[in-house]
């Protein structure tokens, strides 16, 4: 054993500079494997490559054709642009995407907050509350939808209304009236979305140093002063990506507004989405419809822009 030690240890230093260090064949090894990450990688790139690059490409480019399946696409150039921006169902839709959007926004974020503050700690009670209220994000849309639909029933033994009967307040159509229908739909999406803002916000609250809130302490400021001076302004990046994430999730809604209402009554939830699914699938007229979502998609990424280059100021400032 020793023998074999000894011829293994280089005699020269012209030797010692030949022969590769345990650190270096390590290196060399690792770098002729490079392809093995991209290996694992390949599958989840190949479904993205097919069912959402090329559709968004396949998008734009019907969004400037009349598309005739059959017989050939014919290029129009802009007038599937105009055609939707023209029509006046387009653009109460886009409002509508609008209110609902802000509604669900705001709501979310501002009851997340509230359910962060109270449950906050380290307690298996509350272990067990956060996961109790985080259910509804994990639950399928078209389920939760299902499940509102059947508790909005607008008869006065329905879910609500029952409970409204007991409140002594008169039942309501919720989803079935024009005037209610756009609030009741806000009211479920606030329902899905402040828990998944509620865990961001207590992850966000988890990095904010302790020692501020005890100078706070010091100084005389009460529970409300210190959410003010020092939760809100350490949680500011927090909300920041919240607000991003939760506006685009307000601008693509579709599943529980088509499944709920369709657009109804007399199109008070019409959005974007569902108006572009019945222009392109029901009424035929794909290049009008991709063109819509080339907008969408457009609205979506100036808002994501905007919102980055508001926050970058604020930082340099």
């Amino acid at each position: 054993m020793d023998t074999a030690r000894a011829e293994s240890v280089p005699s020269t230093a012209t030797e010692a500079l030949l022969v590769p260090s345990p650190a270096r064949r390590r290196r060399r090894r690792a770098q002729g494997q490079w392809w093995i990450p991209w290996a694992f990688l390949t599958p989840a790139l190949l479904l993205f490559l097919v069912f959402r690059y090329i559709p968004m490409v396949q998008a734009v480019q019907m969004s400037v054709e009349n598309v005739r399946p059959y017989l050939g696409n014919e290029f129009v150039g802009t007038a599937n642009y105009e055609t939707i921006l023209s029509s006046p169902d387009f653009r109460s839709a886009a409002l509508n995407t609008v209110i609902l959007a802000l509604g669900q926004t705001a709501g979310s974020l501002g009851i997340g907050f509230l359910l962060a503050l109270l449950l906050e700690g380290q307690t298996r009670k509350l272990s067990f509350l956060r996961s109790a209220a985080f259910l509804p994000v994990v639950v399928p849309m078209a389920v939760i939808a299902e499940l509102w639909r059947i508790m909005y029933y607008p008869s006065p033994d329905g879910f609500l209304n029952a409970i409204l009967g007991v409140a002594g307040l008169g039942p309501s159509e919720f989803i079935n009236a024009p005037g209610s229908a756009m609030g009741s739909i806000m009211l479920m999406g606030i329902w899905r979305g402040a828990p998944y803002d509620m865990m961001i916000i207590l992850a966000g609250l988890a990095g904010i140093d302790r020692g501020l809130y005890e100078a706070a302490t010091v100084d005389g400021a009460n529970r409300w002063q210190r959410i003010l001076h020092v939760t809100l302004p350490g949680l500011r990046p927090v909300f920041t990506i919240l607000f991003v994430l939760a506006a685009v999730r307000g601008f693509r809604v579709f599943t529980e507004v088509f499944l709920m209402t369709n657009g109804g009554p007399n199109g008070a939830t019409e959005v974007v989405m569902t108006l572009l699914y019945k222009l392109g699938l029901e009424q035929g007229k794909l290049g009008v419809g991709s063109a819509g979502a080339v907008l969408l998609f457009l609205a979506t990424l100036v808002l994501t822009v905007f919102v980055q280059i508001i926050t970058r100021r604020r930082k340099d400032a």
